[in-house]
């Protein structure tokens, strides 16, 4: 059991038992996370991991007080995809740099019109959410997208509910402001709630 000036999970870094059953009790909100950020299936299972790998190494910094686990393991997976599209982005310049560009027959051009114009909703969604400022695109992802709370969204960015709140309803006035087509499911956003 914890002592009294315990965060709850020091016992994952070096109790096996205690990190498998944390491990088997979130592992799969952990992937939902990773798999709505990535459609690599091998990446996803990477991050996975390193989201708790760097669990094991952080569980000290977890404190009870300020929500649940999940949404402590949101905040280290939100790094670890950054991370990882920050190494991705720099490895796909140095790649640009060496090779040239490559050709692409017209039966892969009018497969590639095809998809583009089947993403175009939302391509326009993203765009808008492009738009927003990254604090309020991260909480709007977290409670839109990953189903937390504001409150635990909140816990999971560091800051205030009433940040969130504010930084959500601002996100969803840009987004219904900014797009043309009311059909794209901004109303379907959840309402600001605790």
């Amino acid at each position: 059991m914890p002592g009294p000036q315990s965060s709850g999970l020091e016992e994952i870094a070096s109790d096996p038992d205690a990190f498998e059953r944390f491990y088997r009790g979130h592992v799969e909100a952990v992937q939902r996370f990773v798999a709505r950020r990535v459609d690599d299936p091998y990446l996803a299972a990477d991050l996975t991991a390193d989201v708790f790998v760097a669990a094991i190494e952080s569980a000290r910094s977890y404190r009870r007080g300020r929500g649940e686990p999940v949404a402590w393991l949101f905040g280290i997976a939100r790094n670890v995809v950054s991370g990882e599209r920050r190494r991705n982005a720099r490895e796909l310049r140095a790649a640009e740099r060496v090779r040239g560009r490559q050709l692409v027959d017209e039966e892969d051009l009018a497969a590639l019109h095809t998809r583009i114009d089947a993403e175009s909703t939302a391509r326009s969604l993203y765009q808008a959410m492009a738009q927003l400022s990254a604090a309020e695109r991260a909480v709007l992802e977290l409670v839109a997208l990953d189903g937390l709370t504001v409150r635990e969204a909140a816990r999971a960015l560091g800051v205030g509910p009433v940040a969130a709140r504010v930084r959500l309803h601002r996100a969803r006035r840009v987004l219904q402001e900014r797009l043309a087509r009311p059909t794209l499911g901004i109303s379907d956003l959840p309402e600001v709630s605790s």
